[in-house]
């Protein structure tokens, strides 16, 4: 940066500072007076005044074009000072103390940054807003961009996705189912009953209309989970469990009403779009993002966003339940069941004398996820049961699924204080 042009006559600075000038065209340092000058047009002036004969005319630079010494404490100044003149060359202030009075008198305020480095109160205050800025982002800012964003993601992608995840898990943990074809139908025509049924009121976006399909698979325990675009499917253990505990059909339908939200609010597609929201506000807030932080974003996406997610298509079931005259008691009782097979398995096996290095069986009803990194896509949306009774602090920070006797209560219930603030 160019120097303004050279006064003729001597600008008045109330304060002048002695320094060092290496103009650049000699080794030799020149000796200069600084002054600063306040001013209306451009800021503060720094005003070069030379000691030696070799030019006397004074040289001005506005203050906002240079490179001034940061300074780490409002107390201790640096004993060596240096101002980058940029196309000028540097200046060594040799008074530091004087220079700073020179900068006060002249109106120059320090940037943000500076005064934060400075004044401890400022950075914490500065830290505390950037740490409620960043909670109030995840927890409110990526679900709804999610949410918007989600909008333009075409069901092909979708329907793409949900056939190589099932046709993945085919081949490996789930298998041909043994219910009665028969029964498969009679549940399939209950399920289109419940499609059929379903008001625009609950549909959350608009135009979106999936190819919705209901199959049946012998594995995963009592389960049921819902793929992108429209596919559902139930397992063998849980129409088994349902049987044994001699529940009637409307349990079932519950499930089915569950995994439709899933299907209606887009959960695995917004999920994929909520981990990009996420990295990429991180990225914005923090800069270079690194794998550490990557993970943890991943995270928390995985666990708290897919609790809002089950909440939200247990509010979904309750409504579609009550608009087609069902009642959501018996997918209360379904779920109890499911979560109290499990403890009686967990009990079994913590009795059985396998050894350590020997796979442990899986248990029947627990959660198992589609492997996204051996699918290369989403995991599908999965009604598991959950244990709230003796469950560890840190299983209950983990689960992906709120607290089964409290979602129990509210289904029998047939409403929740949760689901008025869900659009």
């Amino acid at each position: 940066m160019s120097a303004h042009p050279p006064s003729t006559h001597h600008d008045a600075a109330s304060v002048l500072v002695r320094a060092h000038w290496f103009d650049g065209r000699s080794s030799k340092p020149r000796g200069v007076l600084v002054g600063l000058k306040a001013s209306q047009a451009s800021g503060p002036m720094l005003l070069l005044h030379p000691l030696d004969g070799d030019g006397a005319q004074v040289q001005r630079y506005a203050l906002k074009d240079l490179t001034l010494p940061e300074a780490w404490s409002s107390n201790h100044r640096q004993p060596r000072m240096i101002v980058d003149l940029n196309d000028g060359g540097n200046l060594e202030i040799l008074d530091p103390a004087q220079w700073q009075r020179a900068l006060d008198q002249s109106g120059y305020r320090p940037g943000l940054a500076q005064r934060m480095q400075t004044r401890w109160p400022l950075l914490l205050g500065v830290a505390t807003v950037a740490l409620v800025g960043l909670v109030a982002f995840y927890k409110y800012g990526t679900p709804w961009a999610a949410t918007q964003l989600t909008r333009f993601i075409p069901l092909q992608w979708e329907l793409s996705i949900s056939d190589t995840a099932l046709s993945q898990m085919d081949g490996g943990m789930l298998k041909p189912s043994k219910v009665s074809q028969a029964r498969q139908e009679q549940l399939r025509a209950e399920f289109q009953s419940l499609l059929d049924k379903t008001p625009d009121a609950l549909k959350r976006y608009k135009g979106y209309a999936p190819n919705y399909s209901l199959s049946f698979r012998r594995g995963m325990g009592a389960n049921a989970f819902a793929l992108p675009g429209g596919a559902i499917v139930v397992t063998d253990g849980l129409v088994e469990t349902a049987a044994r505990k001699k529940l009637p059909d409307e349990a079932i339908i519950g499930v089915l009403a569950h995994e439709i939200g899933h299907v209606v609010h887009r959960h695995t597609t917004r999920m994929v779009v909520e981990q990009g929201v996420l990295n990429t506000g991180l990225g914005l807030a923090l800069g270079d993002v690194s794998s550490i932080v990557a993970t943890g974003s991943t995270l928390l996406t995985g666990l708290a966003y897919r609790r809002s997610h089950e909440r939200e298509a247990d509010c979904f079931a309750i409504a579609l339940l009550g608009h087609s005259r069902l009642s959501s008691a018996p997918m209360a009782d379904l779920l109890l069941a499911m979560a109290a097979d499990r403890d009686q398995r967990t009990t079994e096996d913590s009795d059985d004398p396998t050894p350590a290095s020997a796979p442990a069986p899986a248990a029947e009803g627990a959660s198992i996820p589609i492997s996204a990194s051996a699918s290369n896509a989403p995991s599908g949306q999965q009604e598991n049961d959950e244990d709230s009774k003796g469950e560890s602090a840190w299983t209950s920070l983990l689960s992906t699924h709120p607290d089964t006797v409290a979602r129990a209560q509210e289904l029998r219930s047939g409403k929740a204080e949760h689901c008025q603030r869900l659009p």
